[in-house]
């Protein structure tokens, strides 16, 4: 889910999200550790800054939909953000708009030269810190817990500023029939924006999301020049894809 978590470190994360208020006993008695251990385990946490240490226990320091979204289609998004990736040449300026299958390509740009990218994820910047090839340009805005976003008419002005090669997009639902959809008014203005500064638009959508339709309407799959995402989609919409 998160860059640079050890399998520990991951199953105490999920325990917190998927059990509030849980305590450190019981946290021992699931993965069957010492309390000494899981109070370690969260000191580490809180350092990485994936948790906030509380009085006797601790909670997350994200949004619960953020971490249930990065663990839906965990591998396939992974899959995704690693093709992605191979699209960035040395030298590349690209947009990266917030979501947490777009954040990932951060993890496969190790190795690259001089690679300058614009984001508007607070999910990316954990790979951006730890990349000193990258260069990071992030845009200020409103924050939105729910998709951990810098939103809003200053983050729309600071895009306009910049012109990029790539920018890869991601949607909460896409069809061929609605283009690419989101549930946050405020995230589709951010999308068109990248689109706009963009030479080349790359839709990264996992299949799980192909069919649905969010609130809001953002792009006809036509104004993006490539679409990456699994094997999981349809057989009709990869051949009109294609």
């Amino acid at each position: 889910m998160f860059p640079n978590l050890t399998e520990r470190e991951r199953q105490t994360l999920e325990l917190l999200v998927d059990e509030e208020g849980i305590s450190i006993a019981d946290m021992g008695r699931r993965l069957s550790v010492s309390t000494v251990t899981i109070r370690t385990t969260l000191n580490t946490l809180a350092e990485k800054g994936v948790i906030v240490r509380t009085w006797g226990g601790a909670s997350p320091a994200f949004h619960p939909e953020i971490v249930d979204r990065l663990r839906t289609e965990h591998a396939a998004k992974l899959r995704i953000a690693e093709r992605a990736a191979s699209l960035v040449e040395d030298g590349d300026a690209v947009m990266i708009e917030a979501g947490t299958t777009t954040s990932l390509v951060g993890r496969y740009l190790f190795g690259r030269r001089d690679i300058h990218v614009v984001t508007n994820s607070m999910l990316f910047v954990p790979y951006g810190r730890s990349n000193p090839a990258l260069k990071v340009t992030v845009v200020g805005g409103t924050f939105q817990p729910v998709t951990e976003s810098l939103v809003g008419p200053l983050a729309l002005r600071e895009l306009e500023q910049f012109h990029v090669r790539l920018a890869f997009l991601g949607a909460d639902g896409w069809s061929l029939s609605d283009g690419t959809t989101t549930h946050l008014v405020e995230g589709a203005e951010i999308v068109r924006m990248m689109a706009r500064r963009a030479d080349r638009s790359v839709l990264l959508a996992d299949s799980s999301k192909y069919g649905r339709t969010g609130f809001a309407s953002v792009l006809d799959l036509r104004e993006f020049s490539l679409v990456v995402s699994d094997t999981g989609l349809p057989q009709e919409a990869r051949d009109q894809i294609a």
